[in-house]
């Protein structure tokens, strides 16, 4: 059961998880060293917006959610699970770490060239080891 707050109303989930959300974004863009106006000039979204989204007062849309996940350096999914709104995925088992080749494959802050370019020099590592 939900506890009422000091001016006796109970909160509501939503604007709980949003608040939640909210919280764990400023202290990414913190963690980041990013001023509010640098993530704003990232993201393309304006300095009032996410002001609001980091206090819980908007709910941003999946637009603004991926735009907010890129400058971070995250994917999508990731700041939904950090954030505590979504399990992370269920793909690597619980204490494996996901193959490093999938993880370059994933990574958002790469272009499908430099994608190959790491890929193909990782392998090279890889596959060299072998004749040690």
């Amino acid at each position: 059961m939900a506890s009422a707050s000091d001016d006796g109303t109970v909160p509501d989930p939503w604007q709980a998880q949003l608040g939640a959300l909210g919280g764990f974004i400023r202290a990414q863009r913190q963690l980041a060293d990013l001023s509010l106006r640098e993530m704003a000039a990232l993201t393309r979204i304006s300095n009032a917006y996410l002001s609001q989204v980091e206090r819980g007062l908007h709910q941003p849309s999946l637009t603004v959610l991926r735009a907010i996940a890129d400058a971070l350096g995250l994917t999508t999914d990731q700041l939904l699970a950090k954030a505590g709104w979504m399990k992370p995925a269920a793909d690597v088992p619980a204490g494996q770490p996901a193959s490093t080749e999938a993880s370059i494959r994933c990574d958002p802050r790469l272009t499908e060239a430099q994608r190959e370019a790491l890929l193909g020099v990782y392998r090279s590592f890889i596959d060299g080891r072998s004749g040690r």
